[in-house]
């Protein structure tokens, strides 16, 4: 009696040149994908550097990845480069759509919060390059101009890889990139701040946000802090951002008093920075990334808007 599991020589599938193809295809699929996943948390690391939302970071991948199945991957001498030329074309298409909906966005655009594991923050220039304030800062870039700028100032890529990735020369690319980063020296933070003096000031911070204390949060906040609020039309935000310590302090000293409602706040690592998770009666109510600079506060950022908010209670990997 013949094992039914086993195919007969009438259903197997015939040896030659078509059965030949379709090993070759399967093997070229399964290199294709282990390049893919090899280089997975750097692709989407710059895509969400360039787009400062990581759902469309995503979106961005499975167009790369829909991509780079197509390609031969024995064609292809220097794999890493040609998967970040593919993301970095899809993300400057998707930053330029995404662009035309901020100009009908309500009030200010935070980019979307990631929880990063703590090891992040130990590289102090990766981790300034996707901190809160620096996203807030790119975003005051034109597309390519970012885009030159993530590449060559955080990924150190070659101007030339650079250039076949945005379709200008190289030196184009460098004109750009030097314009690029005068413009963001002008604008990011001041200086980095140790993990050790981070926490000790966000928990000074923390205590006095608690309290409500106008006096404690002026002991800690820095004259000239700005503090933004991003509630995308759904949540109660500030449609403008809110400058200096007093103007600051008392926003702060009543945000979270919500009278009959249970209010926890409970420190966080939102983009390799320090930050604050808060929730209302058990559910999530908003993130508040804080940039220190010399122990003091000089930069809010409070996200609210629930569609921003899927990435903040699970670890995001991030790399370069």
């Amino acid at each position: 009696m013949s094992d039914s599991s086993t195919p007969t020589t009438d259903t197997a599938e015939p040896a030659g040149p078509a059965s030949d193809r379709r090993l070759d295809g399967l093997e070229s699929v399964d290199v294709a994908t282990a390049e893919f996943v090899a280089h997975r948390n750097l692709l989407f690391t710059v895509a969400y550097e360039i787009l400062g939302s990581a759902t469309d970071a995503e979106d961005v991948l499975q167009e790369t990845w829909l991509r780079w199945v197509g390609v031969d991957p024995d064609t292809v001498h220097a794999k890493r480069a040609y998967l970040v030329r593919i993301v970095t074309r899809q993300a400057l298409t998707r930053l330029r759509a995404l662009d035309r909906r901020k100009e009908s966005y309500v009030g200010p655009w935070l980019p979307e919060p990631l929880m990063t594991a703590p090891d992040v923050a130990e590289d102090v220039e990766f981790a300034e390059s996707v901190s809160m304030a620096m996203l807030v800062v790119l975003e005051t870039l034109a597309p390519t101009e970012r885009a030159v700028f993530v590449l060559r100032e955080v990924f150190d890529v070659e101007y030339g890889e650079i250039a076949a990735a945005v379709d200008k020369t190289p030196a184009t690319v460098r004109q750009i990139a030097h314009r690029a980063r005068a413009h963001v020296a002008a604008r990011r933070p001041r200086g980095t701040v140790s993990p050790a003096e981070t926490d000790a000031a966000l928990q000074a911070f923390l205590g006095a946000v608690r309290t409500g204390d106008v006096q404690r949060l002026l002991d800690i906040l820095a004259p000239d802090v700005v503090a933004f609020s991003d509630g995308g039309g759904v949540k109660q935000a500030m449609l403008r951002p809110v400058e200096g310590a007093e103007k600051v302090a008392r926003l702060l000293s009543g945000l979270w008093d919500k009278r009959g409602l249970e209010v926890t706040i409970e420190p966080i690592q939102v983009n390799a920075g320090p930050g604050l998770l808060v929730r209302i009666d058990g559910g999530l109510d908003s993130v508040l990334a804080v940039r220190f600079d010399n122990g003091r506060v000089t930069g809010l950022y409070n996200v609210r808007n629930p569609e921003k908010l899927s990435r903040v209670e699970q670890e995001t990997a991030v790399s370069r």
